[in-house]
């Protein structure tokens, strides 16, 4: 068989992948301390959810948020600060996601590590979020849960 017949031969066999088109789940980290998102990524790393793993997106600023949400409507969970750029990037970033982007089915876990600046009796009742929680709380335990849980929720919600 010439080189010819060979490269023929193989062009014409049926390319088989075993890669689905959704392997994964999309969570943004949104916060401003880079630590965050290391810590975020070595606790998560293996986490999976329905058979899927998780595929990270970053946001240092709540602008750099907004501008990843618009490229990437299929982010399913947002971990975000509410102090980045300013006292209320984060706030801002919801408001945006729900009322420009009308994205109503992302779930927003609030991590803050200055409740003074947005205490959470408030920001549960003024803001569509799904969970609020203290950096300082935020147990591996309790970040898996959380996780675990938006994206429960996030699989309720497309049914």
């Amino acid at each position: 068989m010439s080189n010819d017949e060979a490269l023929n031969f193989l062009a014409e066999e049926p390319i088989v992948s075993s890669v689905s088109p959704q392997k994964h789940y999309k969570v943004m980290i949104a916060d401003d301390d880079s630590e965050v998102h290391v810590v975020t990524k070595m606790i998560l790393q293996s986490f999976e959810y329905e058979g899927k793993g998780i595929l990270f997106v970053d946001a240092y600023t709540g602008e750099e948020a907004k501008q990843l949400l618009r490229q990437h409507e299929d982010i399913a969970v947002i971990f975000l600060d509410v102090v980045m750029e300013d006292l209320h990037s984060g706030l801002e970033v919801v408001t945006y996601l729900r009322e420009v982007l009308n994205n109503q089915i992302t779930r927003i876990i609030l991590r803050t590590g200055q409740p003074g600046e947005a205490p959470e009796d408030r920001i549960i009742r003024e803001y569509d979020i799904n969970d609020y929680r203290l950096k300082t709380d935020m147990t591996v335990s309790r970040l898996n849960t959380s996780l675990y849980t938006a994206l429960r929720n996030v699989q309720f919600i497309y049914g």
